[in-house]
This record gives C-alpha cells, sequence and structure tokens, in this order.
C-alpha cells in the first residue's frame, strides 16, 4: 500500500511537472526572437477556453494592440495561455501570469477574469485590464455595481451583456405565436445567472413561459435540452452560457432532431444550425480591450477607467432550416434588411470571418 502510495505520488509530481512545462510554452503563440529580450513589456493574455466568441475576442485584442505599436516582437512580449475549459488549469495559470514578471495581465472571459482577480491579491498587485464578459459586476471582483468609477485600482475593462431582450424580442417577431422557450443553463456562472434574470423578466413581459433546465457540465447538456423540448418547449433560446456554448453543437442537433430551432446570443450559430444569432461583435470587442490595454501600457491608470458595458451587434439568419421545423417561423422583410449574414438552400452570404471553410 505504501509502495502504490508512493507511486501514486511520484506520477502526481510528474504530471504537474508537464503542466507547468506546457503552461510556459505559451501555445507557439511566442516569438524565438523576443522570448530573451530584456527590452521587451511582458504581457500576458488569458482566456478560459477556445469558443468562436473568445477566440475572435482574444485576435480583436491582440490587432488593437499592434495597431496602436504593441506587437509582439515589437514592443512587448506576449505569452498566451489557454485553460481549454478546465477550472484546476485555469487557476493554475492564474498563479502563474500574477507570481511572474509579467506588466500587464489581459484576459478574456468571465472565469478568467474571476480566477485571475482572485490570484491578484498582492500588496503590489499586477495591470489587469478584462473582455469579453458578460456581467463583471457580479463577478464578484471588487467593482461596484452602482458607481462604475469604484473597482480594484489595478483592475479595469469592459462588459458586453448580451442582448439577451432583444433576442427574445426577435423570436417573437419572427413566430408571433411563440409562447414557451426553453433555456439549459449552469447555475454556477455568475453571468449566466445574470442572463437568466434578465431573461425571466422579458419573457414575464412578453407572456412567454421560460422552461429552464440545468447542466453542469457540457455532457449534461443534451440531457437537459431533451428534458425542454419534453416540457413543451418550441424554441430553444442559447444564453452566453459558458457550458452549454461548449456544447452547442450537439444542443442545436438535439433540438433540430424534434424541429425546434434554437436562437443564440453568439454570432456564427447559424452554421451549425441554429435559427438565428443576434450577438455581440467578439472582434469588435476586442480591438475596444485592446485599446484599452494600449492606454494602460502607455501610463493611463486602470483606477481613473470606469468600468462600462459595451456592446455592438450583429444578427444572422437561418433561412435554410426553417421547412424542417414545428410552428409558424419566418422572417419578416424588416428583419432580413437587419441581417449581415444569411444562409439560405443556395448557400451562405456570410462576413468571411463566419463562413464555412471549403473542404479540400
Amino acid at each position: 500500500m505504501w509502495e502504490l502510495l508512493k507511486r501514486l505520488t511520484l506520477g502526481l509530481a510528474l504530471i504537474a511537472a508537464c503542466s507547468a512545462i506546457l503552461l510556459y510554452s505559451d501555445r507557439g503563440s511566442r516569438k524565438g526572437s523576443s522570448a530573451g529580450r530584456s527590452d521587451l513589456v511582458p504581457v500576458a493574455l488569458v482566456q478560459f477556453t477556445s469558443s468562436e466568441a473568445l477566440d475572435q475576442g482574444a485576435r480583436g485584442l491582440v490587432d488593437a494592440l499592434a495597431d496602436r505599436g504593441f506587437s509582439d516582437g515589437g514592443k512587448i512580449r506576449l505569452q498566451r495561455f489557454n485553460a481549454e475549459a478546465d477550472n484546476a488549469v485555469a487557476n493554475t495559470i492564474a498563479r502563474v501570469v500574477t507570481g511572474g514578471d509579467f506588466e500587464l495581465i489581459a484576459t478574456i472571459s468571465t472565469n478568467s477574469l474571476q480566477t485571475v482577480a482572485n490570484a491578484n491579491q498582492s500588496a503590489r498587485p499586477i495591470r489587469h485590464v478584462f473582455g469579453v464578459v458578460s456581467d463583471p459586476f457580479s463577478a464578484g471582483v471588487g467593482i461596484d455595481p452602482e458607481d462604475h468609477s469604484r473597482h480594484p485600482a489595478h483592475l479595469t475593462g469592459y462588459g458586453c451583456m448580451p442582448p439577451c431582450r432583444e433576442t427574445l424580442e426577435l423570436a417573437r417577431r419572427i413566430n408571433p405565436g411563440l409562447k414557451r422557450v426553453g433555456l439549459v443553463w449552469n447555475p454556477a456562472e455568475s453571468n449566466s445567472v445574470s442572463a437568466t434574470r434578465l431573461g425571466r423578466a422579458v419573457c414575464a413581459e412578453l407572456g412567454i413561459e421560460l422552461i429552464e433546465a440545468n447542466a453542469e457540465n457540457a455532457a449534461a447538456v443534451i440531457e437537459s435540452t431533451q428534458a425542454v423540448i419534453s416540457r413543451g418547449a418550441e424554441g430553444i433560446w442559447l444564453s452566453a452560457d459558458v457550458t452549454t456554448i461548449q456544447a452547442a453543437e450537439a444542443l442545436i442537433a438535439t433540438a433540430l432532431k424534434s424541429g425546434i430551432p434554437v436562437f443564440s446570443v453568439i454570432p456564427g450559430k447559424v452554421k451549425g444550425g441554429a435559427l438565428f444569432d443576434l450577438g455581440g461583435d467578439y472582434y469588435a470587442i476586442g480591438r475596444t480591450v485592446g485599446d484599452l490595454a494600449a492606454d494602460v501600457l502607455e501610463g493611463k491608470s486602470p483606477a481613473d477607467i470606469p468600468v462600462e458595458n459595451q456592446l455592438p451587434t450583429l444578427l444572422f439568419l437561418n433561412e435554410k432550416i426553417i421547412p424542417g421545423l414545428r410552428g409558424s417561423w419566418s422572417f419578416p422583410p424588416e428583419v432580413r434588411k437587419e441581417a449581415v449574414g444569411l444562409i439560405t438552400a443556395e448557400g451562405e452570404q456570410l462576413p468571411e470571418m463566419f463562413r464555412t471553410p471549403v473542404s479540400k
């Protein structure tokens, strides 16, 4: 027994060591020529998982920094970290970046904001800029929801609460007889709690019954989706819940098997079969955060920057799936005019960043 325990301990130590090496390896984003240069300002970019919204936000942030003269290998040494939706890894990354030599940490996603903010509590915390966070005021990181200028002096950023009201109102415009909407969400996510509360209020105003089911991990999403369908959901609202976004493809496929449409607040989901997406332009949001990070690198104090919500939105429609849906779903002409992207039986008319790659 003692020998087995020693082997187990050794195995765990080896795993931890390998994990630390991988975290510092930067997932290939560092340039070999800049890694050893002492004249570059070290900057960390942390995101919780790989998803269309977070990846676009990170890309916008990096592009905006470069446009302001802070390209990797130019003025900064940029090191990127991605927890790939693993909470234990996210906490390890937070400890690594707050314990390192970084002069600025930029985070993308609510989870990354929370883990880094919780780890960044030394006597001289590192400057921290965040973005692509639905509701930073309820994230528990010290931002006053009433007075947005009150927050930790080293921390600032922008929130981007998804358009919950507008999405549900649009669903009613597309199907005036809509009475029951399903929602699968994870109550452990603060951003999802905020969106759900808002969704409940909007549904009550519209006379829509919101049928809810919880999913604490991606594996539970299909079962919860089936549950809300069995309880009479006529459509499913995909909110900015990270757990369900990770399983969005399976959620949409499950709903479509029953002829139930999914409408999303995450642009790009129409490619996977969603009826429509009304959500943030996350690349533009990322650029806004990148400009903010550049301001801080140029000397502006985070303490002087209020935390505000900023959300430029995009609308995408998927007309192709309508014939297979239950109920009366159609896009009025005025809705079609509002869309920046459309999928029909004839093909896609989408912005380049959202197009389906052509198979070779």
